[in-house]
């Protein structure tokens, strides 16, 4: 019986693998050959010493601190958490770097859209400090500390948040679908050098945009120039694959079509019929006079131009009322139907109507009654647009490693209740301690996260009673429909590995060991903690759990029939033989449940007797 594997995805090993699958003539004995590897690329390899890059003090390490495997866990925390059973969305405290690197064996190329509003770099405060050595001690130690110090005059400003960055967006493009994209909020300060990395990590060729937000109503005095915008940069991971969604048409875009003709096809409104031509050359088939059928009268294209398309394709188009002319002037116009055109509308890169007077901090003060409880987050109604055009599947999951008051699940839910979808959010943020002083810690919210869990139960209990005022149940004209909006979340906390053999930053003195000798879990772990560390090891983590009792012992049935999770001691034939009949594909066992190696080698056999095509223990 084999033993799984409590390391996150090895990146280093898998991109190993895809250059061996691209180029197996550079492989030799298991190894690349990179003398090889660089004659099969020719001329696309960059043998001068002087080429365009972009580097800084610390870039190697940050790209190996994301390939460096982690074996961190993540604890289910149900005291914390809404609606446990039934719910679909995640938010765990923790550090964004360790969970992203623990999300992916389960949500690898999964992810529909990313939305981070990452901390802006003041020369102050900044809580992210890496650990190259040891991540879930320094994590430990970040946490318990209000924060950590960023001076100007370090000489490093923007290396530091160079060096956060850029290993949390290597592991965040590998989350995302072919089709997926990301939005990164930003000011000036780092634009630049985002927009850089941006361009190494997804590639010049999947930008989309750079969106401008216009997040103040009237400029500040305290600068020469009064900055009332900020940035969101745009792109995708394959460019090719993405087709983003539509806004809603508004009553304005809607009220410039009308059909004052009684038109079968609908509504419509007046375009031009004619053009420059094709690449900005007239189009010789296009350069003919037209009749107008009431007054026999003929109308050229204005000079220089030619009409959209050519005499036989007009003409009946004029036959079929497609083309009509103008009371005043005779002219014929080109009828542009509404059922037609896109059904929505595209998002504006200059983004001024979208909720500037109302911020956040002004939602969350409704949310928890206090004003100030928490400052200089984004509005839903910024967020709103962007997941619109961005998780625009039916079921899409979004998610946001830089989640802060939990805007991005505010939004969600809203939208969701309004275009009745099923977008589910991941949302990870670091437990970073509010100041003693500030009001969000004297009304009991110790941590941003316990501000953004909170945020987050009353945004959703809100979005349910707004929802059912609009669709009252009794009554004669009571409504039939069901609030169906997903507005609970699971809370998982980032800690060291649950097994005591996975963890090697373990410190124990020798009565220690001594004592923990033949211990497989750490004490004080549950077994739900084991089991859903298991999950997210195997890369089940997003699959329903359900409790079940097999021969009289509580194991765990993860999803339909993939996989029954037995961590009970004293495991019996019987047992094993009750496992095989429920037909899983997978099983895990704790290895001190068996009396000896008979006993596992025979579980082996008669579970692979039964069709289970993988037996692995803990």
């Amino acid at each position: 019986m084999d033993k799984m594997d409590g390391l996150s995805l090895n990146l280093e090993k898998d991109n190993v693998e895809r250059i061996k699958k691209l180029f197996p003539e550079a492989v030799e004995e298991g190894k690349i050959n990179f003398d090889m590897l660089r004659a099969m690329l020719g001329d696309e390899v960059d043998d001068s010493r002087e080429k365009y890059q972009f580097t800084w003090n610390g870039k190697a390490k940050a790209i190996k601190l994301a390939q460096t495997p982690s074996s961190a866990t993540l604890r289910p925390c149900k005291e914390k958490s809404k609606d446990w059973d039934t719910t679909e969305n995640l938010y765990i405290e923790g550090d964004n770097l360790e969970v992203l690197k623990q999300l992916q064996k389960t949500y690898y190329g999964k992810i529909k859209m990313i939305y981070i509003d990452p901390p802006y770099n003041t020369g102050n405060d900044f809580v992210y400090s890496d650990s190259f050595a040891n991540s879930i001690e320094n994590y430990k130690e970040q946490t318990n500390q209000t924060s950590s110090s960023n001076p100007e005059s370090n000489g490093r400003f923007h290396t530091a948040w160079l060096n956060m960055m850029y290993p949390r967006l290597l592991l965040a493009k590998n989350l995302l679908r072919e089709d997926g994209v990301i939005f990164i909020s930003i000011d000036d300060t780092e634009f630049d050098n985002l927009k850089k990395i941006m361009n190494e990590i997804f590639g010049e060729t999947n930008f989309l945009e750079t969106l401008i937000w216009k997040k103040r109503a009237t400029p500040p005095n305290d600068r020469n120039i009064g900055r009332i915008h900020e940035f969101v940069l745009c792109y995708a991971k394959n460019i090719e694959k993405t087709t983003l969604g539509l806004l809603p048409r508004d009553e304005k875009s809607l009220s410039r079509y009308s059909n004052p003709d009684n038109d079968s096809r609908g509504p419509w409104v007046a375009s031009d019929l004619s053009a420059n031509g094709k690449g900005g050359r007239l189009v010789a088939s296009c350069v003919y006079p037209i009749k107008n059928p009431q007054n026999d009268m003929l109308y050229y294209p204005s000079e220089g131009r030619c009409w959209l398309f050519n005499e036989e394709k007009m003409k009946s188009w004029i036959a079929e009322g497609r083309v009509a002319f103008r009371e005043n002037t005779g002219a014929p116009f080109l009828k542009r139907y509404l059922s037609e055109v896109r059904q929505g509308l595209t998002l504006p890169t200059i983004m001024t109507e979208f909720g500037f007077s109302q911020t956040s901090a002004s939602e969350a003060d409704k949310l928890f009654k206090v004003k100030g409880i928490f400052e200089y987050a984004k509005p839903t109604t910024l967020m709103e647009p962007i997941i619109r055009i961005g998780a625009n599947d039916e079921s899409s999951i979004v998610l946001d490693f830089f989640s802060g008051s939990g805007t991005t699940a505010d939004a969600i839910m809203k939208l969701n209740t309004k275009d009745q979808k099923n977008r589910k959010f991941i949302l990870v943020q670091i437990p970073e301690k509010t100041s003693e002083k500030s009001v969000a810690n004297k009304n009991g919210y110790n941590t941003i996260c316990d501000i953004g869990e909170e945020r987050i139960r009353r945004a959703g209990e809100q979005i349910k009673s707004e929802w059912e005022k609009e669709h009252p149940s009794d009554g004669l004209f009571g409504s039939d429909e069901q609030f169906t909006t997903d507005i609970g979340f699971k809370v998982f906390k980032l800690d060291s590995t649950n097994v005591n053999e996975w963890d090697s930053n373990m410190k124990l003195d020798e009565k220690e060991l001594a004592t923990r000798l033949g211990e497989v879990f750490k004490e004080g772990r549950s077994k739900e903690d084991i089991l859903y560390e298991i999950m997210l090891k195997y890369g089940v983590f997003d699959k329903q759990v359900e409790k079940i009792y097999v021969n009289g012992k509580t194991m765990y049935r993860v999803g339909k029939r993939y996989m029954i999770v037995c961590l009970e001691d004293q495991i019996t034939s019987d047992d094993v033989k009750a496992i095989g009949e429920l037909s899983p594909r997978t099983v895990i066992f704790n290895e001190a449940g068996f009396n000896n190696d008979n006993d596992k080698i025979n579980a082996v056999y008669n579970l692979e007797k039964c069709g289970v095509e993988d037996v692995k223990c803990i």
